[in-house]
């Protein structure tokens, strides 16, 4: 085989590989270089995203307005749905979603306390506003006929318990102590067929106490959280429900009262035989009232 005569020069060069390029004089080499990356591609909107982004704020506007609470508690967990979705759609912008979620969970916290400050005012509406007020009766040798009393004055504490007939008052609630009777074993018994006798060593007492409603509410409200307890000498606190009893010519606590209306009846309560005389009654005149103690005998 020959190989052609490569201009200028007299050698002999192989010929190349017909699937080889030719050879490349020194310093005629052509450079190389790298592609250029693909542009990333641009992310687009994240439409569920925005709607969720908008259900969040419109959720913390209205959980933060007290009259419009229940609209936020709907958009709230809607929008912490649409905003968790959102984050997992494919070649979608993140932000919004992640400013969503952000939005619902803070939003849910201010409105569980705006939630618990309405609920509170309402108690402190329905329930009375916590100020109480003691007027001893007249024919107590300790009291100033007829005074008017605050219960944080000294008197009506455990040591010093008001008398029994004090007029212990609210905004919305009156409640008068009328009697105590002591060793009503027998007629607690006797009240009702499935009443048990008490444990050894501890015997059963009446409490006949008046309840008054003086609030405004037209649809009335019953004095349920009007409480009366027993405290032990040892400070103990014995109520109503400890002892599951009937007691005779019991208190209708759950009746509704309407302004001026009163409900009247006894209460029993089972304490310890040896010290049922030195107990005092904890009363208080709504839920949110003062708790004033008041003795027993």
């Amino acid at each position: 085989m020959t190989t052609p005569e490569l201009p200028g020069d007299g050698a002999q060069r192989p010929s190349p590989h017909p699937y080889q390029p030719p050879y490349q004089q020194a310093g005629n080499t052509p450079a190389y270089t790298m592609p250029a990356p693909p542009a990333a591609p641009k992310k687009q909107l994240n439409v569920l995203g925005l709607i969720a982004l908008i259900t969040a704020v419109l959720g913390f506007i209205f959980a933060c307005v007290p009259g419009a609470l229940i609209i936020g508690w709907v958009l709230l967990p809607i929008a912490f749905i649409l905003a968790i979705v959102s984050l997992f759609l494919k070649d979608k912008a993140k932000w919004m979603g992640i400013t969503a979620l952000i939005t619902s969970v803070v939003g849910t916290i201010v409105g569980f306390i705006v939630f618990t400050a309405v609920v509170a005012t309402s108690f402190d509406n329905a329930f009375g506003s916590g100020d109480t007020t003691v007027v001893a009766p007249s024919n107590d040798a300790g009291a100033t006929t007829g005074a008017q009393t605050n219960s944080n004055a000294g008197a009506g504490t455990r040591e010093n318990p008001y008398p029994i007939g004090s007029v212990i008052e609210s905004d919305d609630w009156r409640v008068v102590v009328n009697s105590v009777t002591l060793a009503a074993t027998d007629a607690v018994v006797a009240a009702n067929s499935f009443n048990d006798p008490p444990a050894a060593g501890s015997e059963y007492i009446l409490v006949n106490y008046s309840v008054t409603y003086k609030g405004d509410d037209p649809n009335g409200q019953t004095p349920v959280f009007v409480s009366v307890d027993y405290v032990t000498a040892d400070g103990t606190t014995v109520d109503g429900t400890k002892k599951m009893v009937v007691a005779p010519e019991s208190i209708n606590n759950l009746s509704t009262l309407y302004k001026g209306g009163t409900a009247t009846g006894n209460d029993a309560f089972e304490v310890p035989s040896a010290s049922a005389g030195d107990g005092v009654l904890a009363i208080r005149a709504g839920m949110l009232s003062d708790k004033v103690f008041v003795a027993v005998k």
